[in-house]
């Protein structure tokens, strides 16, 4: 997962998007998820974090299992 901004250039927020299948390039991220459901995750802001107990819901949006670390680690970083 990593987090990307989405949104016009003076209302910025970020979302999260696994990147399975994602495409790197200069200054841009494609993933392998349609615009629209990306777009439509819930977003954070530029300066949040995300709570622990937020995470499996961001595997569940996109239909992914969700298991944390072995001794209860996060998955996912603070953003």
């Amino acid at each position: 997962m990593a987090t990307v901004q989405v949104g016009l250039p003076t209302r910025r927020h970020l979302v999260f998007v696994p990147l399975n299948g994602a495409i790197v390039g200069p200054g841009y991220v494609k993933v392998d998820y349609d615009r629209p459901l990306v777009k439509n995750f819930p977003p954070i802001g530029t300066d949040d974090v995300l709570p622990a107990e937020d995470e499996a819901a961001v595997f569940a949006y996109y239909r992914l299992l969700y298991q944390p670390g072995a001794n209860g680690e996060r998955q996912l970083a603070r953003r």
